[in-house]
């Protein structure tokens, strides 16, 4: 019961929003809903009029009759185009620009990035695919079935009133089929459920082998055949279990239909016993007649219309979920970020495991980062040097420990605010493919259409160069996919360092392998740079640079240096301290130049 309210309380508020936003819409819409519960049972007085008025010889009784009915049936007709119009309206701006809308800037607003790899999220955004859309469609669906439903109401006190009250009992039997209806979507919405996991496998097994990423690898390896088998096998698991489900519903709905077909057919024989004894006109049989066929597609309306509703409270279920889990998920902290950070940022006996293992990223790593300095982060792949940006950036929290800026543990530090406050370029970097200009922009979404502060962020990553060479220039499209140019892996990577450029007063600025996918004299040229840059942010508003890199030649001018190893901090000092000590960091560091020497 609990669930039924939410979700008529649900249909209430899209239902508000609707005349919030398209007020002429919405009420046009509910009038002629209105209006058409009422034209059968006028359709229905009409005829029955008529033949008694031929039986009985009165033409123009009989004319009038006749004409009523034709009126009225044209106006059925017009009232339901109509009705189709408005509602087709109605639902696309509704789903798609307030639900799906919302659905979306809630799952951008969820404060970490471990909340995107829980399964039980992930399960209930998958059946969320086209929420918008459907959910706003089961809306006025509901409403067809309210006025259906007065329509039946109304056939049947006609009934009842005009020709016997032994048809009333057709109610019960016209129950029977709505029962069987909500309880088979009740089974098929488990099943949708229960399977979404493995509906999503074979979904990420079809884009990996149809898309362009993992194109080369699957052709050299010879695999595109073993991952068809492997999609085929994770649909076919899907769809057993929901097409069982199917079954078990269909099974339902003859049942209910059957009861009702019985039903029926008792009613109609009574009102026909009862015109062969003299006890009703033949008006009274064809009013009969004409109300029960008609009663039959209103019936056939009012389940659609259930069907669509109940449909949507399959979708209503794991919305009002994710609503609720990003309540009580609201991001801690309500502090207000520092605009200059004094002292620096303390990292005190941190660890850090990924949802769903267990083996630990980070392990009690304590350090400092102080203010104005460049801090290097190196390790072999592996060691945890990312998870470290991670939890800076306040991607995760750490499961033991903490970490604090100016002394405030960063948890309570608003978490809008202190983004807000960052800039970062991630070594997975996005590849956005929409107007260069604009994936530039974005870094600093105040200043998006910035056009002095773009080209200075451009310059900052030494794009400039290939920048000059875009058939379009600033304005050039990115992404076959959309008409546009394809960027090369170290193009999208310089792209990614001018995104990060924008801001012009972080306090934590980050580069998460910034220059992996450069040639050489690109990433020399981009480091000069990118240090004057710290430097400057030093001086203003004590930011921190962190440079995560795996090439130790790069980060020799690093004002602190953490070496870390299988998620330990293992060293830490400057490139020279480190020399010095004869430890993890000299090792790696001769290797690596022994290495490029070879070379």
């Amino acid at each position: 019961m609990n669930g039924r309210w939410r979700y008529l309380r649900l249909l209430a508020e899209v239902l508000r929003q609707s005349w919030r936003h398209h007020p002429g819409a919405t009420a046009a819409l509910l009038t002629v809903k209105a209006a058409s519960a009422g034209t059968t049972p006028m359709l229905a007085l009409a005829l029955r009029a008529a033949i008694d008025e031929i039986i009985r010889g009165d033409r123009a009784a009989a004319v009038a009759g006749a004409a009523g009915a034709a009126l009225v049936f044209g106006l059925t007709v017009y009232l339901r185009d109509l009705s189709r119009v408005l509602d087709a309206m109605l639902v696309d701006r509704i789903g798609v620009l307030h639900l799906r809308r919302d659905v979306e800037s809630r799952l951008a607003r969820l404060p970490s990035l471990g909340h995107l790899e829980r399964t039980d999220l992930l399960d209930r955004v998958t059946l969320l695919r086209g929420f918008g859309w459907r959910l706003s469609a089961s809306l006025w669906s509901a409403v067809i079935a309210l006025f259906v439903g007065l329509r039946l109401i109304l056939l049947l006190i006609l009934l009842g009133t005009a020709v016997t009250p032994w048809l009333l009992p057709l109610v019960a039997f016209a129950a029977a089929p709505i029962y069987f209806e909500r309880r088979g979507q009740r089974t098929v919405f488990q099943a949708e459920l229960d399977t979404a996991e493995a509906y999503r496998l074979q979904r990420e097994l079809f884009n990996l082998a149809t898309g362009p990423a993992g194109g080369k690898e699957i052709r050299v390896c010879g695999v595109g055949g073993r991952l068809a088998a492997h999609q085929q096998a994770a649909w076919s698991a899907a769809q057993a279990t929901r097409y069982q489900a199917r079954v078990r519903a269909a099974a339902g709905d003859l049942a209910g239909w059957a009861l009702f077909t019985a039903g029926l057919g008792a009613g109609l024989a009574v009102v026909v016993y009862r015109a062969a004894r003299g006890e009703s006109t033949v008006g009274d049989l064809v009013l009969a007649v004409t109300v029960a066929a008609t009663l039959r597609d209103a019936l056939q309306d009012a389940l659609s219309g259930v069907s669509e509703a109940m449909a949507g409270r399959t979708l209503a279920d794991p919305y009002l979920w994710l609503r609720r889990y990003a309540e009580t998920t609201a991001r801690r902290g309500d502090l207000p970020a520092p605009a200059q950070v004094r002292d620096g940022i303390t990292v005190e006996d941190v660890s850090f495991s990924y949802p769903g293992s267990d083996r630990p990223a980070l392990d009690g790593v304590s350090c400092l980062l102080p203010a104005g300095a460049v801090v290097a982060v190196v390790g072999e792949y592996g060691s945890g040097k990312s998870t470290l940006v991670k939890l800076l950036t306040k991607f995760y929290e750490p499961d033991a420990g903490r970490i604090a800026v100016d002394g405030i543990d960063l948890t309570d530090v608003d978490t809008e605010r202190w983004r807000a406050l960052s800039s970062a370029a991630f070594q997975d970097f996005g590849r956005f493919q929409i107007r260069f200009r604009d994936a530039v922009g974005v870094g600093d979404l105040p200043r998006l259409h910035d056009d002095d502060r773009v080209a200075e962020a451009v310059r900052a990553a030494d794009a400039g160069g290939f920048v000059q060479r875009l058939p379009d220039g600033l304005d050039t499209q990115l992404g076959r996919a959309y008409g546009g140019v394809e960027l090369s892996e170290g193009q999208w990577q310089k792209t990614a360092l001018a995104r990060a450029s924008m801001r012009t007063e972080p306090v934590l600025f980050v580069l998460d392998e910034p220059t992996a996918s450069l040639d050489a004299p690109s990433e020399h040229a981009i480091f000069e740079r990118y240090m004057a840059r710290a430097r400057d942010l030093a001086r203003r508003t004590g930011a921190i640079t962190v440079v995560v890199s795996h090439r130790f030649s790069t980060v020799a001018g690093a004002d602190h240096i953490l070496v870390l190893d299988d998620g330990r901090l293992v060293e830490q000092g400057t490139h020279d301290q480190l020399l010095a000590a004869g430890g993890r960091y000299a090792g790696l560091y001769r290797i690596q130049a022994d290495a490029y020497a070879d070379a």
